[in-house]
């Protein structure tokens, strides 16, 4: 049986990630400091004989016992609200624990594939975004802790590539979204369910006309398994195309949720994308892989979701303890 270790294994995407390994026939090896994941995300599995997990901060040197196949670098704050809260934090783990896990694939002799984002485009100038183009990222704004980590994480997983020959895999990951995702976690699509459920005005930043291509869940775990899987040692965007102004989107929840909230405005934050479409067509020819799931069906499972939850975890705030973890 082939292991996979999988970092951030409790987070939104890494608990996704560990369901499809463990489907597969692996046997799965899950890491989380639960900064920002929930073990509630993991609990079905640990009655899984081959599922384990390890309670640990991949900044740290990382130690597992035995063979190694595979590594899933999904370890990070994803969110604004999360990297606006622990910036030094999410710098190391997109520095250091991107360094410790390279050299855990070195020593194992794994292939790895690491988590980028589209925020390596930064706020775009070229639209759609091709795997080509080098970004318009501001080092130094409020973004900036996230968008240069992950920057940084591509860099070191091809230096690592190149001079030592370790296979690894880039993903640059667009918009996504379902069941897991945390709804006070700051992102657009959680916010505005969120809102629509506790009876509130959609809150839109700026006048709405930014653009963004959401991705349902199960069809991006499907292109990043693929590209693992494959031979391809470049960056590969993985995302839905299929682009909407957030102004537009919000009239869409409001529609799904049968709500009749106001739209209300607040000021654009400052370095945030007025554009984001992923150009899939690489991964169309190298993976043959495109999006299956239409936004309309996507949404349906994800409110349906949402409403499941407690009135309780609904109205929570994230009490997360971020200070101990953002020295």
């Amino acid at each position: 049986m082939e292991r996979v270790l999988i970092t951030g294994a409790a987070g939104f995407l890494g608990s996704h990630l560990c369901d499809r390994f463990l489907k597969e026939g692996f046997e799965v090896i899950g890491m989380d400091n639960l900064i920002t994941g929930d073990l509630k995300n993991i609990e079905h599995l640990f009655p899984n004989e081959h599922f384990t997990f390890y309670n640990h901060d991949v900044s740290n040197f990382i130690h597992i016992p035995g063979k190694l196949d595979y590594i899933v670098h999904f370890a990070s704050p994803a969110s604004p609200i999360d990297y606006l809260k622990i910036p030094i934090q999410t710098l190391k783990v997109g520095s250091l624990g991107t360094h410790n896990c390279l050299g855990l694939a070195r020593e194992k002799n794994a292939r790895i594939i690491v988590a980028s984002t589209s925020e390596v485009y930064g706020d775009p100038l070229v639209h759609p975004q091709t795997e080509s183009y080098w970004g318009h990222v501001n080092p130094v704004g409020p973004r900036g802790v996230y968008d240069e980590a992950k920057r940084f994480q591509e860099a070191i997983t091809m230096a690592y590539h190149t001079y030592h020959g370790v296979e690894t895999r880039i993903v640059r990951i667009f918009n996504t979204y379902g069941p897991r995702m945390r709804l006070n976690d700051g992102r657009v699509l959680p916010a505005f369910i969120g809102q629509a459920i506790r009876g509130e005005d959609l809150t839109v930043f700026g006048d709405g006309s930014q653009t963004r291509s959401f991705c349902y869940v199960d069809d991006l775990v499907e292109g990043i398994y693929r590209l693992l899987m494959s031979d391809y040692a470049q960056p590969v965007n993985v995302g839905n195309p299929d682009e909407i102004t957030i102004l537009d989107f919000a009239k869409e929840i409001i529609k799904l949720t049968g709500t009749d909230q106001k739209i209300v405005y607040n000021p654009l934050p400052t370095d945030d994308p007025k554009q984001r479409r992923p150009d899939i067509t690489l991964a169309q020819s190298i993976l043959g892989w495109e999006p299956k799931v239409h936004r309309s069906e996507g949404l349906k499972i994800t409110y349906d979701y949402f409403k499941s939850l407690t009135t309780e975890e609904l109205n929570k705030v994230e009490h997360k303890n971020f200070e101990k973890y953002s020295h």
